[in-house]
């Protein structure tokens, strides 16, 4: 079968692989749509948790064409989400509670083969039958999941003021997902305007246009929103400048999310005497956790909309561009389609 195929380096090309089986317990799916990720560009260049060489591709939606071992046969031609994540289940944080931090994790498409293929082999437990969901919305299972445990995270308080960094699918999911968790307010900062278009039309209150060359120039008119400060800000960018202006921005006894996914060796310069003097939070969201079905709930129900998000499609011929967008502004999710 044909593959992305990321190597050492930050060099990539289509492969002729063998195509995977199955083993007890596992689906392997045909591929039918994988989003493409900022992620997947950390990854690349060895970044986040890349174990290369690497099929990458997360965010996978595949027909089950074959089956393992212990696998109910009804599954066969279902369409199927896939919540990536494999935990051991023994090790003392599993054991714990603490699944996300598995000492053992493994994350199909960033450690593991995932998507960006024409076959790959999954969990069956770890598949969503989504007959039912629209293919666009479908696509967005395994993004909401993770702005699912962002907002379990951010544990927003009703009635909240919230501002967001960040008008990328993330951002506008994320919004999206405050909004129905009870926020009062959703305002969304970002460069692109078209982006910010899209925001308004999927239900953020206001909007402000940042500069990408100088974040911090919006702070005034962010300011004069909420003189206050906002209760919860999230920073969905990956940008430091924009995290430090967060934290700036964020009301006394508030909080800031830290969303984005920024270079390991990144450092902001953030007072400790602010964030003790204020008694300000400040937490991270790295990766979902058993938050898919509830991803797909709400995208079955429109309460998040992913409409105009999808901006681009490509395949293995063209998939160089799908690495360019994520530099585009003009463009905002693009899917892969083998």
């Amino acid at each position: 079968m044909k593959a992305i195929v990321f190597r050492e380096g930050s060099q990539w090309a289509v492969e002729d692989v063998p195509t995977p089986e199955p083993g007890p317990g596992e689906v392997r799916l045909q591929i039918l749509r994988t989003g493409v990720c900022g992620t997947d560009e950390h990854l690349l260049h060895g970044g986040f948790i890349a174990t290369l060489p690497l099929i990458p591709g997360h965010e996978m939606l595949g027909r089950v064409d074959a089956i393992g071992d212990g696998v109910d046969s009804r599954l066969l031609g279902s369409t199927v989400a896939v919540d990536n994540t494999i935990h051991c289940g023994e090790c003392e944080p599993c054991l714990s509670g603490r699944h996300l931090f598995c000492e053992n994790f493994v994350s199909l498409g960033c450690n593991a083969p995932g998507g960006f293929a024409e076959y790959t082999v999954v969990r069956a437990a770890k598949t969503f039958v989504v007959d039912d969901l629209d293919p666009v919305a479908s696509t967005f299972a395994e993004p909401t999941a993770c702005a699912m445990h962002g907002a379990d995270v951010l544990a927003l308080r009703p009635a909240s003021d919230v501002l967001i960094f960040g008008a990328g699918p993330t951002g506008l999911i994320l919004a999206q997902l405050l909004k129905a968790s009870g926020a009062a307010r959703v305002v969304v900062a970002a460069p692109t305007a078209s982006k910010l278009e899209l925001a308004e039309s999927l239900g953020v209150d206001v909007t402000v246009q940042v500069d990408r060359t100088d974040p911090t120039g919006a702070e005034a008119e962010l300011r004069a929103l909420a003189p206050r400060g906002f209760d919860a800000v999230v920073e969905a960018t990956g940008s430091i400048s924009v995290l430090e202006s967060a934290v700036r921005l964020t009301a006394t006894g508030g909080t800031v999310l830290v969303y984005g996914l920024a270079a390991e060796d990144a450092r902001a310069a953030i007072s400790p005497y602010e964030i003790f003097s204020r008694e300000l939070t400040l937490k991270g969201s790295f990766a979902q956790a058993f938050t898919m079905r509830r991803a797909i709930d709400v995208l079955r129900s429109g309460a998040v909309r992913t409409d105009g998000i999808i901006t681009d499609t490509v395949g293995f011929d063209d998939f160089g561009r799908a690495l360019a967008n994520l530099h585009d502004s003009s463009q905002i999710k693009t899917v892969f389609v083998p």
